[in-house]
């Protein structure tokens, strides 16, 4: 493949830092964001060892308004081209909606659907203008369910979903492409962060992040629409798609439960 240059959010951990090793494997250069600076010196200079990769990182929160725009900005300044946009960054938050903090709730908005709808809008046009370009978003099993117990996290992720389905729709003959990679519980960070590593649903096999990347990236390399990795996952949409939806709330709310109860 061509020498070409990824973004990726959220890189310090997690399927972020799998995606980062991939594209440095097939000798693209990287540009890394994600809030931990010390992470993502250290991603970058794993990278260059091991694949000669060229890394500029970009410090940020996107739960701020204009991380996008000051993103963007950075990577203008550098005189680097974007031709793959992986919209990583995510995370979710376990409990009843009504108990929880609102804080969160809007970061987890910001995070999970603003940024993202605004790192696409700032990269797309070029992208569109130089007719080649593969944006690949990572929503999830979530979203194609109501997540009670994670309400707003479920919400974000269907956005996600149907935002990139409409968006490929757009997209059509323009030479550029967009992917919803959407798995289903993965071990990365999430689940601790989330505070459902203990819930029924964190309670079943765990998918290797390696293997979740893997996936999605080469579901965004051929053009795909929605990648589901795993076949229990793809029978799951399935099933999901021709029950009942009270049937589906009520098991979702039991899955995003406490194993004991």
């Amino acid at each position: 493949m061509t020498k070409q240059t990824a973004l990726i959010t959220g890189t310090s951990a997690g399927l972020g830092r799998e995606y980062a090793r991939l594209f440095a494997k097939d000798g693209h250069d990287l540009v890394l964001v994600a809030r931990r600076r010390e992470r993502l010196d250290e991603l970058a200079r794993e990278l260059a060892a091991a694949h000669g990769a060229t890394c500029m990182v970009i410090p940020a929160d996107l739960a701020t308004p204009g991380a996008g725009q000051r993103i963007a900005d950075q990577v203008q300044a550098a005189g680097r081209t974007i031709d793959f946009l992986v919209n990583n960054a995510g995370f979710g938050r376990r409990g009843p909606f009504a108990q929880s903090d609102v804080r969160p709730q809007l970061e987890m908005i910001d995070v999970n659907v603003r940024a993202l709808v605004e790192l696409t809008h700032l990269f797309l046009p070029g992208m569109l203008q130089r007719r080649q370009g593969r944006i690949l978003n990572i929503a999830s099993m979530a979203g194609f369910v109501p997540g009670p117990f994670m309400a707003t996290y479920y919400a974000s992720k269907a956005f996600v979903l149907s935002f990139t389905e409409a968006l490929a729709g757009e997209l059509r003959g323009t030479g550029i492409t967009a992917t919803a990679s959407c798995p289903g519980p993965t071990s990365t960070e999430f689940g601790e962060v989330a505070g459902s590593s203990k819930s029924n649903l964190f309670k079943r096999h765990l998918a290797d992040a390696a293997s979740v990347a893997r996936h999605g990236y080469r579901a965004m390399l051929a053009g795909k629409v929605v990648a589901i990795p795993g076949l229990q996952n793809k029978l799951s949409v399935q099933s999901v798609r021709i029950a009942p939806r009270a049937a589906v709330r009520a098991i979702s709310a039991k899955l995003n439960s406490d194993r004991s109860k």
